[in-house]
């Protein structure tokens, strides 16, 4: 007999984790599934970010990102407050060092402008004061509201609580294939249910195809590789400093954060993976998967979509130490070879491509059957939104 459930959610990801707790908030004897393929919360997107809480200033008025990413991280930072979770409101400076990216920074607070976000223009006395360190800026924006937080922590924290709400978590349980509209065959067996919410991150793309759905849509992803300060130059940075991003593509550069911790991160790239879990140079690469993504890539570098091949040459450059040292320089230009310490950290960023048009996607996308909803291109700033971005995801689902 199968399990029978009100809900599933797919993936314990953040996103996963704050659906789930809105199910509950509206409905609290609603019976629902956490069905995640590892043994913990987390473990891939989720609690390898930088736990960096955005601010919104790099996205459209127009864009679902936009309407999420404020408001999820005041709603965060609130969440840390009411379960005593460390965070930070540390701020963050943007520099423009070079005159090119002036248009830019005048576009950054037409957003900031348009989705009621605290962001100033600055000038470098006022830098000065706030990244003492950080390099001459042809123009530099202030963001007060940028946060950093221990993420581990949230997810472990909205774990326990939905736990205590009753909800049942079924760890290495990977979907397998659906059956009609109301069953999902996984690894631990069959699960009923009223309605399912395709949370799966990475995965989630390959979910959404078993419902028959994201059929423009294919993964292209992005390592994220990181330095850290060594002990004797931590002081460079108070904050977070950040270039002005290309705004062709959905990646913001190499930046220096002082997270949580007090340690000062360096990072992260964006060098094309060769698949979904491919956090050192070939582990978590299989050939059948990475057959496909170079294929994809390759596609994308013919044709220079969102132009590709400036981001390729430049980011795979960045494996070398020293070409990853000279884009930490172009924010701290005091930067030396001693002051970067190496650090296990890695992430990838499952970014979707649509096939159709031969682009990247820049914004989240929902796909939905009558019995479920699936939750596309999840990307950053998915950790920041994911409180209000739940109610958003819940809300379009019409199913509770």
């Amino acid at each position: 007999m199968p399990s029978e459930y009100d809900y599933v959610v797919v993936g314990a990801g953040i996103v996963g984790l704050a659906v789930a707790n809105e199910i509950k908030s509206r409905r609290p004897a609603a019976r629902v599934a956490v069905l995640e393929k590892e043994r913990e919360p987390g473990q891939h997107a989720s609690g390898r970010n930088s736990g960096v809480l955005h601010c919104g200033i790099y996205y459209a008025s127009d864009t679902v990102k936009a309407q999420v990413c404020a408001k999820g991280g005041e709603r965060m930072m609130k969440f840390a407050q009411e379960h005593s979770i460390p965070f930070k409101k540390s701020g963050k400076v943007i520099l423009a060092t070079s005159i090119n990216d002036i248009p830019t920074v005048d576009r950054l607070l037409r957003n900031a402008a348009a989705n009621g976000i605290h962001a100033y223009k600055i000038g470098s006395s006022e830098l000065r004061e706030i990244e003492p360190h950080a390099a001459h800026a042809e123009a530099a924006v202030y963001c007060p509201d940028t946060a950093v937080i221990d993420s581990r922590a949230v997810l472990e924290r909205l774990c326990s609580l939905l736990k205590q709400q009753g909800v049942d978590f079924f760890w290495g349980c990977e979907a397998l294939a659906s059956f009609g509209s109301n069953q999902l065959n996984t690894s631990e067996g069959l699960f009923s249910f009223g309605f399912l919410f395709n949370c799966a991150g990475a995965y989630a793309d390959t979910l959404a195809k078993k419902f028959g759905l994201a059929r423009d849509l294919a993964l292209i992803p992005f390592k994220g590789i990181y330095w850290k300060l060594s002990e004797r130059s931590n002081h460079l940075v108070r904050s977070n400093i950040y270039p002005v991003p290309d705004v062709s593509l959905p990646f913001l550069g190499v930046h220096l954060t002082r997270v949580i911790s007090g340690d000062v991160y360096v990072g992260p790239t964006a060098i094309p993976a060769l698949g979904r879990e491919n956090y050192g140079i070939f582990q978590g690469a299989h050939a059948g998967e990475a057959a496909g993504i170079l294929g994809r890539l390759a596609g994308m570098y013919f044709r220079n979509s969102n132009n590709f091949r400036a981001l390729a040459h430049a980011e795979l450059a960045k494996y070398s130490k020293s070409n990853f040292l000279s884009a930490a320089q172009q924010l701290v230009p005091s930067l030396v070879d001693g002051d970067l310490v190496h650090t296990p950290k890695a992430g990838i960023r499952p970014q979707l491509v649509n096939v159709r048009t031969h682009s990247l996607e820049m914004d989240y996308i929902f796909e939905q059957t009558d019995s479920s909803i699936h939750v596309l291109n999840s990307i950053s700033p998915a950790f920041t939104s994911s409180l209000a971005f739940a109610e958003m995801i819940v809300d379009r689902s019409n199913a509770v």
